[in-house]
């Protein structure tokens, strides 16, 4: 079977997860080395094409992440490494003390791709969520007239938007927040979903409405049908910018550029990350239009590496595949398959399954184990995914997956439900 990309694969029956001498040994050093802010799967990955992974052993995984949807469009994907490659070879880094010749074809295309007229690049999507309540701080001081410290913005319980201090600061993730106050002040959280509770929630200093159009982290939450669209009309009603959080749920990951787009729903800023920098650079971006933007003046906000080079044109690059609306079409029809195939294992093992195109979240019957033992069962099968609250899987399988490889896939996860409701040692896995 010719993949996506033009790599030839093979559908593995099953892989021996048991850690070999190479494993053993990357992941001692990770332990010795590397700050202990992460708790991976036993799986260490040495090159990656398309949606497989191979790691040190030379085994070889089907990747249901995606890097939390910052490779969309697959591991090395053609287009992007020849653009990486081509920049490479001219200028990667020249500051914002100068122009790049880079710089301004990729705010210009990133700005008609979202309708918006100016972009401000910068880096990780924490960066670009920070960078994002800065401006709406400013527009709401300078344009609203809001009295300078005393503006506040509204944010959705189980919110994910990044681990910085400010971003912990109105999370409900007491394992992201504990130990490390003080808080930044000035948000306010209200039920996701609950538009009521969200017009209570704004006054006459209320700046901005945070939202992830669909939530994240939280289990791939989708809102009521009306929500956004009441939101959008609460925010234009009382003066209030809309800021809609797209670094996980943007980029053709549902199906549509944005998941706002599926609601019909534009917001004032447009919070990017993750598949912008096509699985190869950091890039991020907050883009809105210039009565919002237009408020930053040289000095109030900076990045040495935002919009640098190579990840400028990295970036123009997948604004030019989005353009097609190729993998917007496959994520819709291929979201159709990956749903309907895990829905039909509700009731043998699978509670619920929720989320829009090729993203989905899977809530197991937490009587045949965690999340966590449910993905290493997974892994041992040759499936990557990964869990979130306990008793949650991810399935966000890069774009260029195929349709026999979904299957595949789901074969697999249907093969470890079977194997622990027929025995409880998976709990013990």
């Amino acid at each position: 079977m010719l993949h996506t990309g033009g790599v030839f694969v093979t559908i593995l029956d099953t892989v021996d997860i048991r850690p070999g001498e190479l494993t053993e040994a990357a992941i001692a050093i990770d332990d010795r080395y590397a700050a202990h802010n992460y708790s991976p799967l036993p799986v260490v990955a040495a090159t990656a094409e398309g949606v497989w992974i191979t790691d040190v052993e030379g085994r070889r995984y089907l990747d249901c992440l995606a890097a939390y949807s910052a490779v969309n469009f697959g591991h090395r994907h053609p287009q992007i490494t020849a653009t990486a490659h081509a920049q490479l070879d001219a200028v990667t880094l020249v500051s914002r003390a100068f122009h790049s010749d880079r710089l301004g074809p990729f705010c210009a295309a990133l700005s008609a791709l979202c309708g918006k007229d100016m972009v401000l690049p910068m880096n990780s999507g924490a960066e670009a969520v920070e960078s994002g309540l800065k401006v709406a701080r400013k527009w709401g001081t300078d344009v609203k007239g809001v009295p300078a410290g005393e503006s506040n913005v509204v944010v959705a319980h189980n919110n994910f938007h990044g681990r910085t201090t400010t971003i912990i600061s109105f999370s409900d993730d007491e394992t992201a927040r504990r130990g490390f106050g003080p808080y930044t002040p000035g948000f306010r959280a209200v039920p996701f979903g609950d538009a009521a509770a969200l017009a209570d929630a704004i006054d006459e200093n209320t700046v901005a409405v945070l939202l992830e159009p669909i939530q994240g982290e939280a289990g791939i939450i989708v809102p009521p049908d009306d929500y956004l669209a009441r939101v959008r009309a609460l925010c234009t009603e009382r003066n209030v910018l809309m800021i809609a959080d797209e670094i996980q749920s943007g980029l053709a990951r549902t199906g549509r550029t944005f998941a706002c787009d599926h609601w019909g729903v534009v917001p004032d800023i447009y919070l990017l990350g993750k598949a912008l920098g096509g699985g190869v650079v950091p890039l991020s971006a907050v883009v809105a239009d210039r009565d919002v933007l237009g408020v930053l003046h040289p000095g109030e906000h900076g990045s040495t590496f935002g919009g640098n080079p190579l990840a400028a044109a990295i970036g123009t690059t997948v604004v030019e595949m989005l353009q097609t609306g190729e993998f917007q079409s496959r994520s819709a029809e291929l979201g159709e398959r990956l749903h309907q195939r895990l829905r039909a294992l509700i009731g043998h093992g699978v509670l619920a399954v929720r989320g829009m195109g090729l993203w989905a979240g899977v809530d197991i019957d937490p009587t045949i184990g965690t999340g966590k033992q449910v993905s290493l069962r997974l892994a041992a099968l040759g499936v990557l995914v990964k869990d979130t609250h306990g008793s949650t899987l991810r399935f966000a399988p890069p774009i260029v997956i195929t349709a026999e490889e979904i299957d595949w896939a789901v074969d697999q996860f249907a093969t470890v439900l079977t194997d622990a409701l027929a025995s409880p040692t998976i709990a013990n896995a």
